[in-house]
């Protein structure tokens, strides 16, 4: 057994975020425009309650008459009460914006999403059909339609809901176009989550905010179009609505010049309202709530790990492999004719300069090569099951239960909208089926097990809140909660000091002697061969030129490349059991 005692640095401030609504209300705008937004939302809800009158009722004595006797705000030209048609009017106004909206959205949101994430020829045609849409005059279809769509505004507004939805198209295919190629979302796809998932708690919360004001946008404008069709008399003129009431009183301008006044102010503050309202909450979501932080000491914790023996049956093997990408002339090969074979409870070291192949290589296993990349010719074989013919659908089952990854840029493989203890239980939930419990439990163990000192907090941080050594501990801690076989780390220190990256090294090897996991790990640092592998495969222009055991190579190596990089290393620098030549002339 190794005992180790490890005093990890203190963890930045943990903070607690203030709620969407204080900090909404924190804002002076925001505030007001709750305020009304919410008045006009209860006046509609209780309409039947709050209005003196009932809003269909004549008085033929009180036609176009005078505020008073009853009649706060005066009476129509038709004799009724203006002041309890506009408390109506509201609710139907507001179910007529709702179903514009709603319609827009669904439709809209819906397809920007498909398409921006599968692209292809989901996207051609949905943006075909979002052109067509685009290219109808809304007000002229909605004319035209009239008679056969009867007096109902409702079945108006839905019509003009679905002209409406290219704009949250455009703008939602935009948005997760930029979002679906960044590197959480890589992680997510490797931690064994499906597209529906990710799409839902990581794509569509990433692109949220603009969609809020879209929505206050196209809440404003349908409250306009309403009012404008009701306005041109095609909307039903038994039920009271804003635009209803704002043809009649334009109809008696002269003789009541006052009553267009309250159904042109009630629309002008609605409309308003949404608009502050949206731009306070993407203020928030945007820039984040009031922080109040609390202090907590760093703790010393003891890592005792168990010495583990590796088993020798292969457990990955890739023979053949051929990776290309479409090009000019043809296929741009990057792995080329590659063979590697993995044991269990091995850690292969896959090396060379940058643009070699190994990430390809890597990425190849899991199989999420980037956009038009392919598997040619070849086959990776892992435990037995044949991975470069399965579907996309049964290759979900590998990533993150039996092969995890850990990838390079750790502080760019952290959703930033969600906290990391949610992080790391999402695939805990997902792909071991836990409960909440069970899955918040096993995080905070994994948190602790990775050697950082106060797992709450961290638990309860955003990624930008802890250091970048952390955040690898992090998403090591995400690769190892599964229990996988096998676990790639791609580059797991390049982005980090000196110092933390000798603590990841060390991490990684005793989680290898306690789990007996196999890793590959992608480096072009000969440092952390030496350090951690038990055998080296050199890459050179997508092929493996030589694989040997790490203490052979150092000493023997036998390809020419192998030895051009070997000297290019620092020449007072030692290898575990083998020191460099003290005459080598030192090219780094």
């Amino acid at each position: 057994m190794t005992q180790t005692q490890h005093k990890p640095p203190a963890v930045s401030d943990a903070v607690r975020r203030d709620s969407y609504l204080r900090s909404t209300l924190a804002n002076p705008l925001g505030m007001a425009a709750t305020i009304v937004l919410c008045l006009v939302v209860i006046v509609a809800i209780f309409a039947p309650l709050l209005a003196p009158n009932d809003p269909t009722y004549v008085t033929i004595f009180k036609v176009n008459g005078v505020p008073g006797d009853g009649y706060l705000l005066g009476g129509d030209g038709s004799g009724r009460d203006i002041l309890s048609r506009l408390i109506y009017g509201a609710r139907n106004t507001l179910m007529g914006v709702t179903i514009a909206t709603s319609v827009a959205m669904l439709v809209g949101v819906t397809m920007g999403v498909t398409a921006g994430y599968f692209g292809g020829p989901m996207e051609h045609i949905a943006t075909w059909i979002s052109d067509a849409l685009m290219s109808l005059p809304a007000l002229i279809v909605l004319l035209a339609l009239y008679k056969t769509l009867g007096s109902s505004i409702h079945y108006s507004m839905a019509i003009f809901g679905v002209l409406l939805s290219p704009g949250f198209y455009r703008l939602t295919r935009n948005l997760v176009n930029a979002v679906k190629n960044e590197l959480y979302i890589d992680a997510a796809r490797v931690s064994g989550l499906s597209d529906l998932r990710i799409i839902r708690c990581h794509i569509l919360l990433a692109v949220r905010a603009p969609i809020i004001i879209q929505v206050s946008i196209v809440a404003g404008i349908s409250i306009v179009m309403q009012a404008g069709l009701e306005f041109l008399g095609l909307g039903d003129p038994t039920m009271p609505t804003w635009g209803g009431m704002l043809q009649d009183a334009f109809a008696n301008l002269y003789v009541a010049p006052t009553s267009v006044y309250w159904p042109g102010l009630s629309i002008a503050l609605t409309v308003a309202s949404l608009v502050l309202l949206a731009n306070a909450l993407r203020d928030r979501m945007q820039h984040g709530g009031v922080r109040r932080h609390r202090d907590v000491p760093p703790q010393t914790r003891t890592i005792i790990a168990p010495e583990g023996a590796a088993q020798s049956d292969v457990l990955l093997s890739v023979s053949n492999l051929v990776v290309g990408y479409p090009g000019d002339e043809g296929w741009r090969h990057v792995a080329k004719g590659v063979n590697l074979s993995l044991n269990r409870g091995e850690i292969l070291g896959l090396v060379g300069e940058s643009g070699s192949g190994k990430t390809q290589t890597a990425f190849s296993v899991l199989r999420l090569l980037s956009k038009g990349g392919r598997i040619l010719d070849g086959t990776i074989t892992f435990d037995g099951t044949e991975l470069s013919s399965l579907s996309d659908r049964e290759i979900v089952a590998f990533r993150g239960k039996r092969i995890s990854y850990v990838p390079q840029e750790p502080m760019s493989n952290l959703d930033p909208c969600f906290r990391i203890g949610f992080q790391l239980m999402e695939p805990l939930q997902t792909v071991l089926g836990l409960n909440r419990t069970e899955a918040r439990a096993r995080a905070l163990d994994l948190l602790r097990r990775v050697g950082l000192p106060d797992p709450k907090r961290v638990f309860d941080s955003y990624p930008h809140q802890v250091s970048g050594g952390m955040a690898q501990r992090v998403l090591i801690a995400g690769a190892i909660s599964c229990n996988p076989d096998l676990l790639i780390a791609d580059e797991p220190t390049t982005a980090l000091d000196v110092t933390v990256q000798a603590e990841i090294l060390e991490l990684l090897r005793e989680i290898q002697r306690d789990t007996g996991m196999a890793i590959l790990i992608v480096t072009h640092n000969f440092g952390v061969v030496a350090d951690l592998c038990d055998h080296v495969a050199v890459m050179q222009n997508g092929q493996i030129v030589e694989v040997n055991d790490v203490n052979t190579l150092f000493s023997s190596p036998k390809h020419n490349y192998t030895r051009s990089l070997l000297a290019a290393i620092l020449n007072d620098k030692s290898t575990r059991n083998y020191t460099m030549p003290q005459t080598s002339e030192a090219l780094s």
